[in-house]
């Protein structure tokens, strides 16, 4: 045993004495082309660097940068979302609220040179891509999430209510982008585009946060936690299919393109379930299973599905979120494989990506450019539209189709909740020029008071049903 531990530092001592022999020898040689190479990095050695300064530069570095802000954004996205949590409120407001934090709404405001040297804007691009893959996973999840079999078996009050969710706040969106687009749209936007766009911004459900909503107030399984997220989900196939449409409208130069592209899209779609669904679930289900490399070839093969269909979206011009949400809902509907799908991405796009998302749309909110007086009446009408529309038409039709008041309006407070998939389809309309800077802080912020008002209305109902079952007994 003596002899084995003498062994090591005699072999690493005779061989460091040899590499630094070598490395004597070698420091004599001179370069035969050393009087005629001149390198532009040279400078003399009395003007190199110093440590300290060699580590700031390192810092500046874009991986350095990088790292520090996702540090940065994962830090305060998990305080937030735990302090929304206390409040009874979805995490996801939390994290929506700390990414406008995070930008020259608070942070750029009270300290702007720390906001310039920690988000620069050479940095922003990779913050993007990061938060549109992030943003491809989410949506494919959320296609996953989408059980087909209960829109069916709701079909006729979930469908009603759902359209009229959407019909009723489009035509308000649109009714009010005729008052405010000759002040407020870009030059070089076409009223059609804009208005458009409007409608359909007004008309999103945060199909996930009503999710979550739903099951954290245990009514899951409950008539109305059922047709809740029933009407949510066909909310959700309904607008991202117009929203296609108007991204096609507002991306191509006349009234023929758009018509190819939505023709374009509609084909993309047949495809998608008539054809790649049927060939997944044969891959994916008809064959033996083995093991842990059966699960790898799922997953490789889901992503495939998400990446092509996403390329082919983005090829088409209706943007590859649509794509990467048409391969979530034709996954496989057994329940191993969409499990097995979310467990792999859920963690990674949730916790990690789409804070990143969220700070990237902070630093593009800017709040302090509504600094008149008007600015803040177009957005209390933004809001009055919103709300109206959303929760107003929800209510009334839930209401029309037999539902009791208190379910109606409950479930008219869950489609007005907007949350991440509000976002998402502001950040489309900000990257296509449809939005000005002052319209899309406005949208944010409705977007968060919208999702903000959900809680508070469903206590506000129950408590309103206890007092009055306590009062009829």
């Amino acid at each position: 045993m003596k002899r084995n531990y003498l062994f090591y530092p005699v072999i690493i001592g005779i061989f460091g004495l040899m590499i630094w022999f070598v490395i004597a020898q070698g420091e004599k040689l001179v370069p035969e082309n050393v009087a005629t190479q001149v390198s532009e990095n040279m400078v003399p050695a009395a003007n190199e660097p110093g440590i300290l300064q060699e580590l700031t530069s390192h810092m500046r570095l874009p991986l350095s940068m990088l790292l520090v802000q996702i540090v940065l954004i994962l830090g305060v996205s998990r305080l937030f979302g735990a302090l929304a949590r206390k409040i009874k409120q979805p995490a996801v407001v939390g994290e929506i609220l700390a990414g406008i934090l995070l930008g020259p709404s608070l942070f750029g405001m009270i300290w702007p040179e720390g906001m310039n040297a920690i988000f620069p804007k050479s940095s922003l691009s990779s913050l993007q891509f990061l938060s549109q893959i992030g943003l491809a996973f989410f949506m494919f999840i959320v296609g996953m999430e989408l059980d087909v079999e209960k829109i069916r078996n709701k079909a006729h009050d979930a469908v009603m209510i759902s359209h009229a969710s959407i019909v009723v706040p489009f035509f308000l969106g649109v009714t009010l982008a005729y008052f405010i687009y000759q002040h407020y749209a870009p030059a070089n936007v076409g009223f059609l585009a804009f208005s458009l766009f409007m409608g359909i911004a007004m008309s999103i459900t945060a199909f996930p946060v009503l999710a979550r909503i739903v099951q954290e107030r245990k009514l899951t399984g409950t008539p109305l936690g059922t047709l809740a997220i029933t009407c949510a989900a066909a909310d959700d196939v309904t607008a991202w299919c117009i929203l296609a449409a108007v991204v096609a409208i507002a991306q191509a130069g006349s009234i023929l393109g758009a018509l190819v592209t939505i023709g374009l899209s509609a084909i993309f779609v047949v495809g998608m379930l008539y054809i790649i669904k049927p060939w997944l679930r044969k891959r994916m289900v008809k064959q033996p299973e083995y093991g842990e490399k059966m699960s790898q070839r799922h997953v490789a093969l889901a992503f495939f599905t998400l990446l092509i269909a996403g390329y082919i979206a983005e090829i088409i011009g209706i943007h590859m979120l649509f794509g990467a949400f048409l391969a979530g809902v034709i996954m496989p509907s057994e329940m191993n494989i969409k499990q097995l799908l979310t467990d792999k991405l859920e963690d990674v796009s949730i916790l990690i990506l789409l804070p990143i998302f969220f700070a990237f749309t902070g630093l593009r909110t800017q709040i302090g450019l509504l600094n008149e007086g008007h600015l803040w009446v177009v957005f209390g009408f933004i809001m009055l539209v919103a709300v109206g529309g959303k929760f107003g038409g929800s209510t009334l039709s839930a209401r029309l189709v037999g539902q009791p008041w208190s379910d109606a309006i409950s479930i008219g407070a869950l489609m007005n909740t907007r949350g991440l998939m509000e976002l998402v389809v502001l950040n489309i309309g900000y990257d296509l020029g449809i939005l000005t800077p002052q319209i899309f802080a406005m949208m944010v912020l409705m977007a968060l008071a919208t999702t903000f008002m959900t809680g508070p209305i469903l206590d506000a109902i129950n408590y309103a049903a206890r007092r009055k079952a306590a009062v009829a007994v």
